[in-house]
């Protein structure tokens, strides 16, 4: 027998309306998604795919933004997955912005591309042409509220917002946020891609340290992921370098 739904609507913080959904008997509500792109090949191709997948249930397809901008108010899906022209489209008509997450579908890794999603809203970015397998994953991932890149977009959003930030004479002190020294010294290691491993290694200190450090860390930043605590610190210019300023 197919669990049944039960789904709750509340407003977050902001007055935001959210779907709440459990399953009787335990298992896990499947993500439930919107597939937003004019070329019906896309679209085909992404239902074929992940139809078969049982932690995914599509709700409907949208051709253009104006089908799209329906479906999302009508069907609050947890996630809409969009091209980014129609993730342009909908950023002017949804007014308050939606519950649902954005995945944003491009057809290859272009500086602007990928930040003007990120800019947008979108919580992750991929690749029209991703192995099946990848999308998978960013979807779950954003499912679970996270943001989700592949290394090669890290990379261009990180140079991208070095640029920025070299730009911008506005960023805070560590001290603003009441960081140690060590807890900058570990930032500006996640910034330049170390795991916790390696940050262990160099601080000699056990990785269960590492994480207690990141944990405070998160909380004093405002941040909950080293994604975007790693673009946080790049933003703020807090390069190796600057550690010696959380100390003064």
């Amino acid at each position: 027998m197919r669990p049944t739904r039960h789904s709750v609507i509340k407003r977050d913080g902001e007055g935001r309306l959210h779907r709440s959904d459990t399953v009787t008997n335990g298992i896990p509500a499947p993500i439930r998604i919107v597939i937003a792109d004019e070329q019906m090949p896309v679209r085909q191709n992404l239902r074929k795919f992940l139809e078969a997948e049982r932690a995914v249930h599509i709700l409907a397809e949208a051709t253009n933004s104006s089908e799209a901008l329906r479906l999302i108010c009508q069907l609050q899906p947890d996630i809409v997955l969009l091209d980014l022209d129609l993730c342009r489209a909908l950023e002017t008509s949804l007014v308050p912005k939606p519950a649902a997450r954005l995945i944003v579908m491009i057809d290859k890794l272009e500086k602007t591309c990928i930040v003007d999603a990120i800019l947008r809203g979108a919580q992750a970015v991929v690749l029209k042409t991703a192995e099946p397998h990848v999308l998978l994953r960013t979807l779950r991932s954003v499912g679970n509220g996270q943001y989700w890149l592949e290394s090669e977009t890290i990379g261009i959003l990180v140079e991208t917002l070095r640029e920025l930030s070299a730009k911008d004479n506005g960023s805070r002190s560590p001290r603003d946020y009441g960081l140690t020294p060590r807890e900058l010294d570990i930032i500006t290691r996640i910034a330049s891609g170390c795991s916790n491993k390696e940050v262990s290694r160099e601080f000699s200190i056990s990785e269960r340290t590492v994480k207690h450090h990141l944990t405070n860390i998160f909380d004093k930043v405002g941040v909950s992921t080293r994604l975007e605590l790693a673009l946080f610190a790049v933003n703020q210019q807090w390069t190796e370098e600057s550690s010696s300023v959380a100390a003064s």
